[in-house]
């Protein structure tokens, strides 16, 4: 792993003109309001066509009883037993010189620490440079307003290249809490991305926490995802939470209070970093849209 070949904004200046990988992980379970993450990762993983490369099976990380197998039937008819198996994948970004590896998972029930081993050990094989790491969270914040989403990096270097502030959460984590301390100490600069899902519409799916996922990646990796056809359920399931908060004059007026208080916290960014960063993401989609035919 080497750090210091990077030619991407998000990995620094222009290094020795090598390729770089950027692992992306998402957990289904208690990482995951409303299955934002692990949906962003999937819309990635088809837009990219990435290829699974290896998996980590399930018999010592999963408690059966609880993260149960399903059985499905193939596209011949017969019936398959579906094990809840960590899916890894790789995917190259058109046009540039970064490599992704998907890692994406229900969160394991056991061993931890010996499970992000195993991950970190696929990561080392795949010559993983560094590591973005994607949850959601259940949150006191309006689905009418931006959903939020906090980027965080406890590596001294890439925090202040991409002026970050270090987490200071504390409290019980999930696996991507664990995957983040264990990724540090492997030597692998990682992020981590957080979407806040209004509490209140919990249930998945979540289109509007997932762009909020997806613009922050785009933002980091310096690519452009073409994200109308989601921007446009984001809108209809805004619009759906709209009447039916407008059929209860109890969650109304929540909603009301968690909006003035979300547009009293953002007001002095609405002139500020918020606005440069969607005007950095029109100029990159509009210049995809001129290299079409």
């Amino acid at each position: 792993m080497n750090p210091a070949a990077d030619n991407h904004r998000l990995l620094g200046p222009a290094g020795d003109g090598g390729r770089v990988t950027v692992l992306l992980a998402a957990f289904e379970g208690w990482n995951d309001a409303g299955e934002a993450a692990s949906d962003a990762l999937k819309y990635l993983h088809r837009l990219w066509g990435a290829k699974r490369v290896s998996v980590i099976e399930p018999d010592e990380y999963y408690d059966f009883q609880f993260t149960r197998p399903e059985v499905r039937h193939t596209a011949s008819g017969a019936r398959k037993i579906k094990w809840p198996v960590t899916k890894i994948a790789k995917a190259t970004i058109p046009g540039t010189d970064v490599d992704v590896i998907f890692i994406h998972g229900v969160e394991p029930s056991y061993r931890w620490r010996a499970y992000t081993a195993e991950l970190l050990a696929k990561a080392s094989e795949l010559g993983v440079d560094y590591v973005i790491l994607v949850g959601a969270l259940l949150a006191d914040v309006p689905h009418s307003r931006p959903i939020p989403v906090t980027a965080t990096c406890d590596d001294d270097e890439l925090r202040e290249r991409l002026n970050l502030e270090s987490s200071e959460y504390e409290g019980p984590v999930g696996i991507v809490g664990v995957l983040n301390e264990l990724s540090l100490l492997a030597g692998l600069p990682t992020v981590s991305l957080w979407a806040a899902v209004p509490h209140y519409v919990a249930q998945a799916p979540s289109p509007k926490a997932e762009l909020a996922l997806l613009n922050r990646i785009e933002d980091f990796l310096q690519v452009s995802l073409p994200t109308s056809e989601l921007t446009d359920d984001a809108q209809a399931w805004e619009r759906g939470v709209n009447e039916l908060a407008a059929g209860d004059s109890e969650i109304a007026a929540y909603v009301r209070q968690l909006e003035d208080a979300k547009d009293t916290e953002d007001l002095p960014e609405a002139t500020g970093e918020s606005i440069a960063k969607e005007f950095e993401r029109y100029l990159r989609r509009r210049g995809r849209g001129r290299d079409q035919p």
